[in-house]
């Protein structure tokens, strides 16, 4: 997979899944979420959908996620032109990102909470880590293949192409104005890899109706927000220009973001139906029972 570059993981990636979903389901849309990098695959696919009056997609929810690369966060520090090209010669070795060095990078990103504080409970002291689920989560890294990942630096950080309408697909440069469907956007407020100002950007990038929910925590933590007198969201209906004038002016809500975004995302999915008998269809049939075998192997 090291020949694969940043284009196949759209069309291969989001852009696919919608097409598969239509027609296991027969929907002519699909609403779909994306978190992260999976996010900025999503707008992309959105700007290509409308370059080719693809409506395809009836609504879009982006998780933490950066579409304007110029406030880039701690990450920036790894993004210049001099380490983006000693990256890609040391990947050029194997073909791809192995998944420990950026499991290593984004640790370092929050090095008090990530490294020190094991390197002094479980080294020095000899103390058993604590069982705890959302690390498990951060464990599942993911290995990246040479040209995706070399391709996805230099757009995206380093020249912040699809902001700038400068982002080309098959001779083509999207715009991300041109998007017309409607928009969940959700950021953490102590989210180390998307900053929450940075997220906030997709409310003015994009076409199309936008709501803006702010969650508490960090970039994990923030999205799992499950239900307990910790969670807590920000909502504010203005979208100025400034996230931080948006922050000042919003109502801080006790309970999960989940419960609000169901609420949106219910008046854009259409009448509820039965379930069906089967999952998936002769084409595409199920190919194991849940969870699945990913959670079985080992990267």
């Amino acid at each position: 997979m090291s020949g694969l570059g940043f284009r196949d993981y759209l069309f291969d990636g989001p852009l696919d899944a919608v097409r598969v979903v239509r027609e296991i389901t027969g929907s002519e849309t699909v609403n779909t979420v994306s978190i992260c990098l999976g996010g900025t695959l999503t707008a992309l696919g959105l700007a290509y959908n409308a370059a080719q009056d693809d409506p395809s997609i009836g609504s879009a929810t982006f998780i933490n996620t950066h579409t304007d690369f110029t406030e880039p966060g701690v990450l920036g520090a790894f993004t210049d032109e001099n380490t983006i090209a000693a990256l890609e010669t040391q990947m050029a070795r194997k073909g791809y990102l192995d998944s420990s060095q950026m499991a290593r990078t984004f640790s370092t990103l929050r090095a008090n909470d990530l490294i020190f504080q094991y390197v002094i409970n479980n080294w020095l002291l000899g103390n058993k880590p604590p069982a705890f689920d959302l690390l498990a989560w951060n464990a599942d890294s993911t290995r990246m293949p040479a040209r995706m990942h070399g391709e996805y630096l230099r757009s995206c950080y380093l020249r912040n192409e699809f902001s700038r309408g400068e982002f080309e697909i098959n001779g083509e440069l999207l715009d991300p104005s041109r998007v017309d469907v409607d928009s969940y956007i959700v950021a953490a407020v102590d989210d180390h890899v998307v900053p929450w100002t940075s997220s906030y950007k997709t409310t003015h990038l994009l076409g199309g109706d936008s709501r803006f929910v702010l969650s508490t925590s960090g970039h994990i933590a923030g999205i799992v927000n499950p239900p307990s007198p910790k969670a807590k969201h920000w909502v504010n209906e203005a979208h100025s220009g400034d996230p931080h004038e948006w922050k000042a002016a919003a109502e801080l809500r006790d309970g999960t973001w989940w419960l609000d975004w169901a609420t949106w995302l219910a008046d854009r999915a259409g009448a509820k139906q039965p379930a069906p008998p089967a999952l998936g269809n002769a084409t595409y049939p199920p190919l194991d029972d849940a969870p699945g075998v990913y959670v079985q192997e080992e990267a």
